[in-house]
C-alpha cells in the first residue's frame, strides 16, 4: 500500500548506477561492437520488475478508491521522472501499459470522474466561487474570470496532463470523453445557478456566470489545436 517506496527505490538505483554504467560498462560494450546502451538496459530491467509488482498489487487495490488513486498518482510521478530525468525511451515497456489494461483503466476512469465531480462540488460551494482572484489587478484580469471557472479549467488541464502519455489513442480518447462529460456537467451547474439569478440580471453573480462561460469557451477554443 506504499508504492512510492519501491518506485522511489528504483529511481535511486537508476540514478546511483548511471555513472558506473556509463564509465565502466559502456566502454566494454562499445569495444565489443555492441550497440546496447548499458544505462537504458539497466533501467528497462528494473522497470520490468516494477511492472510485475504492479500487476500483482493492482487487483488488490481496485476497489479501494483512496489506495488505487494514490497508486496511480505515484506511478504517474514515477513515469515523469523516468523520462525527464533518466532519458527512458517511449519504445520501452512502461507503467502506462499496465494502467491501460481494461479492468485497471476502467477503474482509473471511474475514480478520476468521482474525484473531479467532488472537486467541482467544493469549488462551486466555495464562498469565493464567483469572485475573481485578480479582481484588484485590472491589467491581469480583463475577462473578470470567477474563481470557479479558473479552477475548473485547471482541473481539465491536470486531467490532460495525467493521461497524455497513455500508449494508445483509443485510451486517450476515452479520457477526452470524460472531459467532455465534465464540461457538460459544469454547463448544467452554471445554468442552475443562473436560473436563481434571473431576477438580478445586472447583479455581480449573474455577470460572473457570463464571464465564466466566456472564459471557458475562449480557453477551449485555444485548446482546439491541441491534438
Amino acid at each position: 500500500n506504499q508504492p512510492e517506496w519501491y518506485l522511489t527505490q528504483v529511481l535511486m538505483w537508476i540514478g546511483n548506477h548511471a555513472k558506473f554504467l556509463d564509465d565502466k560498462i559502456q566502454p566494454i560494450l562499445i569495444k565489443a561492437g555492441s550497440s546496447v546502451n548499458a544505462g537504458l538496459e539497466f533501467s528497462r530491467a528494473l522497470v520490468m520488475l516494477i511492472l510485475e509488482k504492479l500487476a500483482a498489487d493492482i487487483p488488490c487495490l481496485l476497489y479501494d478508491d483512496t489506495l488505487f488513486c494514490h497508486l496511480v498518482d505515484e506511478v504517474l510521478l514515477f513515469e515523469r521522472e523516468l523520462y525527464s530525468v533518466h532519458g527512458y525511451l517511449s519504445s520501452f515497456p512502461s507503467c502506462m501499459h499496465i494502467l491501460s489494461e481494461e479492468s485497471c483503466f476502467q477503474r482509473w476512469l471511474t475514480v478520476e470522474k468521482k474525484f473531479a465531480l467532488q472537486k467541482m462540488d467544493s469549488m462551486l460551494s466555495s464562498e469565493a466561487a464567483w469572485i475573481s482572484q485578480y479582481k484588484d489587478i485590472t491589467d491581469v484580469d480583463e475577462m473578470k474570470v470567477p474563481d470557479c471557472a479558473e479552477t475548473f479549467m485547471t482541473l481539465l488541464l491536470v486531467i490532460t496532463d495525467r493521461y497524455k502519455n497513455l500508449p494508445t489513442a483509443s485510451r486517450r480518447l476515452q479520457f477526452l470523453g470524460l472531459q467532455k462529460e465534465l464540461v457538460d456537467d459544469f454547463r448544467i451547474r452554471l445554468t442552475q445557478v443562473m436560473k436563481e439569478e434571473t431576477r438580478a440580471a445586472l447583479g455581480s453573480r449573474y455577470c460572473a456566470i457570463l464571464n465564466a462561460v466566456n472564459y471557458v469557451a475562449a480557453v477551449l477554443a485555444d485548446w482546439a489545436d491541441n491534438v
